[in-house]
């Protein structure tokens, strides 16, 4: 696959409906449509990307989406004998991030030559990155586990051509056993300048910056902790005020006790939302766009849920799984999961 065509479908816009909440109603059933099948992949990180859909997997396979006319291109990276495994993934207007897991951490980007670029490397045996995205088209930031006690966290400043790792002394500490997890892609979530990255484990807590990195403080949560499987598993921000962390224990997936909780004051509290009601488990989290805040989509292997009142009820529209998920606009959306990328109609 020809890099240039990912520079040149990059630049196409998309669109959002206008729609008010008023004039909207409750989704009450959501349209499956499989664009990507193939049993040797395992999708958590998807990109909207203008009207188009870009992902990297494991085995190093990553590839682009055209919606038009529905064509799917895509390639394997390799460093030296290693496919990576990507589970993180970003974009800006002119490029295409993918960062891997495990040791040693590689971090690709949208290349002049032909092929994707090499711009970041981390060798230590506890590296283990689990999520990206960028404020604007100069500045970005992924995230992982923590290593000499402190979160993982990397930023760059000139459109992702390097990349540099926050010292210790500007973070708050980890607690023991606290880490995240790379299930979806979603342990960042950014609002203009601000920042919330959320943790799961042993703590599950939402470390937030106001000024794109430069500055930390940490708040803590209700949801369930205190395993290695326990904890949030993803963050969404519909605004600077309003967000929702979502997770429980992919390993006691009917689990619905303190799995989910909301914020309205940018993150300082965390408010328990449907306690011991249905979703449990769930590895990523979405607010629906132009829905004031009120209408969430949620996804994990155990299907598909909706809510349009904050999180206090939810409605379950699919058994089907995903990892993953990525809107569009305000009734369209991409997910993805094991072996299979596809496109959501939500009406």
């Amino acid at each position: 696959m020809k890099i240039i065509y990912l520079l040149s479908i990059l630049l196409i816009a998309g669109c959002v409906s206008k729609e008010t909440k008023e004039s909207r109603k409750a989704y009450t059933e959501v349209e499956i449509q499989t664009i990507l099948e193939d049993d040797s992949l395992s999708v958590r990180a998807i990109e909207i990307m203008g009207s188009d859909l870009a992902f990297a997997a494991n085995n190093g396979i990553y590839g682009i989406y055209n919606s038009n006319p529905g064509e799917w291109n895509t390639n394997i990276q390799e460093y030296d004998s290693i496919r990576p495994e990507f589970r993180a993934v970003a974009s800006t207007s002119s490029d295409f991030f993918m960062l891997s897991i495990g040791n040693p951490a590689l971090l690709f980007k949208t290349g002049d030559t032909g092929s994707m670029e090499l711009v970041f490397k981390e060798g230590n045996e506890k590296v283990f990155y689990d999520a990206m995205t960028f404020w604007n088209d100069k500045e970005g930031i992924a995230m992982g586990d923590p290593i000499d006690g402190c979160l993982s966290i990397i930023i760059t400043r000139d459109g992702g051509k390097n990349w540099n790792k926050i010292q210790c002394n500007v973070l708050p500490p980890f607690i023991k056993g606290e880490a995240a997890f790379a299930a979806s892609n979603s342990n960042i979530a950014v609002q203009g300048d601000h920042t919330w990255i959320l943790s799961g484990g042993m703590r599950s807590r939402v470390f937030y910056s106001p000024d794109k990195g430069n500055n930390w403080e940490v708040f803590e949560t209700p949801l369930i902790q205190g395993t290695r499987t326990s904890g949030g598993y993803s963050i969404d921000f519909y605004d600077v005020t309003n967000g929702i962390i979502i997770g429980g224990d992919y390993t006691a997936p009917q689990l619905n006790k303190a799995n989910k909780a909301i914020t309205t004051d940018g993150g300082k509290t965390w408010q328990l939302v449907a306690d011991g009601k249905d979703p449990g488990y769930k590895s990523s989290v979405r607010y629906v766009p132009g829905g004031q805040a009120n209408e969430i989509v949620a996804v994990g292997f155990t299907g598909i849920s909706y809510s349009n009142n904050k999180g206090e009820t939810w409605q379950k529209l699919s058994d089907e799984g995903f990892f993953t998920i990525r809107f569009l606009n305000d009734s369209t959306a991409y997910a993805a999961g094991k072996s299979r990328i596809a496109k959501l109609k939500f009406k």
